[in-house]
């Protein structure tokens, strides 16, 4: 969490400073200062900060919480069966191995094949897996699965996406409204105030910004998935991991998670065209060749 933590500083201190020179490099600081706005540069940077990264932490943190009402996710206190056993047995077994502490294991009822892991802190964190991947899965299968959920919680996957999305959430807050106040000063000709050409701007740059962040983040948890997939098969072996994504892909296309559930799935909707740049996980063909040939 250090290392995150030391991230996020440093992340924000780089974005300050890249900031800082490309206002004086194309003039934005002269803009504002000429249209009575000076020092409302860093005032509006702040601002955009503490609603890019208060949005993305606040989703972190009600991430479990979301995760269980949204899901239905029952969660394992006392294993009521041999297989609940077996599933708490697994993941605490594989929780050892990669030096994090025991996640809380739940089940969700759906027939789609799927499991994700979800939590702010690593030490902390929640896997659940569905009904039909218990049915339709081995039991070496079903481990290959939770070791990949595993990987993501110890890798510290879900914060770092946290940071990310906030470091994206800033920049399309920020110049979405520096687009807004440039297009409304300059070709409005708003002298006192915001005009509605400012609102209006900033709208449709934020959609459009939002749009490119969203291929940003997507194009990382794709990246990331490959990172999960090794890890779960240090801790299940390389076999029974490529066999869990070989029945995953023998399956029909599953359902993608709701929301930000999505990215942390064993498997989500991988489009094609376009629209694969908003998939967050890589088709299940080149997670296999990755496993087959590291």
């Amino acid at each position: 969490m250090g290392t995150r933590i030391f991230l996020l500083i440093a992340t924000n201190f780089a974005v300050i400073v890249v900031l800082g020179i490309a206002a004086q490099v194309f003039g934005l600081d002269k803009i504002l200062v000429q249209n009575g706005m000076s020092g409302q540069l860093t005032g509006l940077f702040i601002m955009s900060l503490l609603i890019g990264f208060g949005g993305s932490f606040i989703s972190l943190a009600m991430s479990k919480w979301l995760a269980k009402r949204s899901m239905g996710v029952h969660m394992i206190e006392q294993p009521a069966n041999e297989a609940e056993q077996w599933l708490v047995d697994t993941v605490q077994h594989q929780a050892e191995q990669a030096n994090i502490g025991m996640p809380e294991v739940g089940i969700f009822d759906t027939p789609e094949v799927n499991a994700f892991a979800t939590g702010m802190r690593r030490n902390n964190a929640m896997v659940a897996v569905s009904t039909g991947l218990l049915n339709a899965m081995s039991r070496d299968e079903a481990e290959a699965v939770m070791a990949h959920e595993i990987s993501h919680v110890a890798n510290g996957d879900m914060v770092t996406m946290g940071l990310i999305q906030g470091v994206l959430n800033t920049f399309v807050i920020f110049l979405s409204r520096i687009v807004g106040i440039i297009v409304d000063k300059a070709i409005f000709k708003s002298r006192s105030g915001f005009g509605p050409g400012y609102f209006i701007v900033s709208i449709i740059a934020q959609i459009v910004l939002g749009i490119l962040a969203s291929m940003i983040a997507s194009w990382y948890s794709r990246r990331r998935e490959f990172r999960a997939d090794a890890g779960g098969a240090d801790l299940a072996g390389r076999e029974k991991m490529a066999a869990a994504l070989e029945r995953l892909k023998a399956q029909h296309q599953p359902e993608e998670l709701p929301g930000q559930l999505a990215a942390f799935g064993i498997s989500g909707g991988v489009k094609d065209g376009l629209r694969k740049l908003f998939s967050t996980h890589p088709p299940l063909e080149d997670r296999i060749a990755a496993l087959r040939n590291p």
